[in-house]
């Protein structure tokens, strides 16, 4: 079987080539043209030398582009890298080493950032600018493409062919996916193709656990497809995955470069949008104000799902008050991992600790002491997740990094990236969050989203982190950095009064820091130590017993 992410695509192209795949704004692309489109720059991408196992970067927004090029990258089995569209000149030079690019796709509109950059890598011999459609592009950018060999998306694929003439592929193709680097350097998560789409792709049925053959997705895509719009960034990897799961069966994915709240109710009622995938509170609040606020009816929607974030139990229940008809899901995984758990949540029993899933395929819970723990026996203990099966090959380039989070016990290989979760009954588990973010206060422990998640439900606050701060009596305190809703105030001693009958006395946070905005990335993710130097910087002890 050629279980190929490209190959993949491709069956589903042969499928229904007629069917509208991506739609960005006003454009909508179908299977056969996103094919043609796709052939065409893997084209010109062999013509510059690029092809097994060559490492191309992804520097876009949203935008049919980008698919188009992630796809043609995908054909000649090289390996897209994707690129955050906000990094700095520093952080752009480290991940183009890190990842020993060769070849660069990026909007026309980082052509400054480009040039100032890619001169210092001489491996790095193929650039294409392409647009993107929400920024305007400058005059000059043309120029500047000339400086570093840079070429037009239009002038790479003139003259390419649109045919699909490609040599045979391989499941054991890598394909890479650099994390967000939310706790650090970002690191490169390599995955064999087929292990990728067993976990992230659908190869194995979320719900069942079922493995799915090479064909079936392709089969499904001849039937009526679904409208789903995925809401984070491409350039993150579960936003990529989501698109390519949904290519694989023939469905439509609707993107757009920027999250706009009042713009995504609008995409929603004019294109009847079934399922809505989106991160965590840092989405889900804008949206359902947006939709308390505006006139939109949204009641297409029969499937919300969030991942990768805290969706708390007070936006929850504004959200479930509003769409009583549609399905609610919280899914767990990371990078590392792929899918964990899914939990279908209802609105007279949400958890106010974290979202509580029903344990994956071949998702277990290991204790400290490296012990798999029993579902049924350990109800009530708390470990780290990990995936056994179908796991990463490693860390790209890091050998002691891969050997802490992919290792074996009892013979069995997992991928264990560090997230707590405690059992409970029914197979079911609560994640907790990150034991990097973990508080150690008085040697009990805290774990931030807990505490984020009852701060959420105060009436006054908009957005929250919770960090720990090094303390002289305690090892570490806790400490909360919140931003207030527009014309309303956060007191300390307020807020631990409000918490008293929430959480327990060491879990209150000591300390308050008031910012403009939470540091979050694209896709709405918790920079936590962006979020540790603003508490430090404005940094009060206030002696608060617990």
């Amino acid at each position: 079987m050629a279980l190929n992410i490209a190959d993949l695509f491709e069956h589903a192209v042969d499928a229904v080539p007629e069917k509208p795949a991506v739609q960005v704004g006003d454009r909508t692309i179908t299977y056969g043209e996103l094919e043609r489109e796709a052939n065409r720059l893997a084209h010109f991408l062999q013509s510059r030398g690029i092809g097994a196992g060559d490492h191309v970067g992804l520097y876009s927004k949203n935008s049919i582009e980008h698919v188009i090029a992630l796809i043609a990258i995908l054909k000649v089995r090289a390996v897209a890298i994707n690129v955050n569209y906000r990094y700095v000149a520093g952080e752009l030079e480290y991940l183009f080493d890190n990842a020993d690019l060769v070849g660069l796709v990026h909007d026309r509109v980082y052509a400054p950032l480009v040039a100032e950059v890619a001169p210092r890598f001489e491996r790095m011999r193929t650039v294409v600018a392409v647009p993107n459609p929400l920024d305007e592009e400058a005059e000059d950018d043309l120029a500047l493409l000339e400086t570093f060999g840079g070429v037009l998306l239009a002038d790479a694929i003139t003259d390419q062919s649109g045919e699909r003439d490609f040599g045979e592929r391989t499941p054991d193709d890598l394909h890479i996916i650099y994390t967000g680097g939310t706790t650090g350097f970002p690191k490169g998560v390599m995955w064999r193709h087929e292990d990728f789409w067993r976990v992230l792709g659908g190869g194995v049925d979320f719900m069942t656990g079922e493995l799915r053959e090479e064909y079936d997705q392709s089969k499904q895509a001849a039937q009526d497809g679904l409208v789903t719009l995925p809401l984070s960034p491409l350039m993150h990897g579960g936003a990529q995955a989501s698109l390519l799961m949904h290519l694989f069966a023939g469905q439509l994915t609707i993107l757009e470069p920027k999250f706009d709240p009042v713009r995504t109710w609008q995409i929603v009622d004019a294109n009847k949008v079934q399922m809505l995938f989106m991160t965590g509170d840092a989405m889900a609040r804008p949206l359902i104000e947006a939709y308390e606020a505006g006139d939109f009816d949204g009641q297409s929607l029969f499937a919300i799902a969030s991942s990768a974030a805290i969706f708390s139990k007070s936006v929850k229940e504004r959200w479930m008050a509003r769409f009583p008809n549609a399905v609610f899901t919280d899914s767990i995984g990371s990078s590392e991992t792929g899918f964990q758990g899914t939990g279908l949540q209802d609105a007279s029993a949400l958890s106010t600790d974290g979202p509580v899933v029903s344990i994956g395929h071949n998702t277990v819970v290991i204790d400290d002491d490296g012990r798999v723990l029993d579902p049924l026996k350990d109800v009530g203990k708390v470990g780290r997740t990990a995936k056994a099966g179908y796991v990463p090959v490693g860390y790209y380039k890091d050998p002691e990094k891969s050997a802490k989070t992919f290792f074996e016990i009892d013979g069995v290989r997992y991928s264990v990236p560090g997230d707590y979760a405690r059992i409970e009954e029914g197979n079911r588990i609560t994640l907790l969050g990150r034991g990097s973010n973990c508080i150690n206060t008085g040697g009990e422990k805290v774990y931030p989203e807990e505490v984020e998640q009852a701060i959420k439900a105060h009436p006054a606050v908009y957005d929250v982190l919770v960090v720990g701060l090094p303390d002289d009596k305690y090892g570490q305190t806790v400490a909360a950095v919140v931003e207030p809703r527009e014309g309303e105030t956060v007191e300390l001693e307020e807020l631990r009064s409000f918490l008293r009958s929430h959480l327990s006395g060491y879990k209150l946070p000591r300390a308050l820091t008031i910012v403009e905005e939470i540091p979050r990335n694209a896709t709405g993710k918790a920079q936590y130590p962006k979020a540790k130097e603003m508490a430090l910087a404005a940094r009060t002890d206030v002696g608060a017993s617990a």
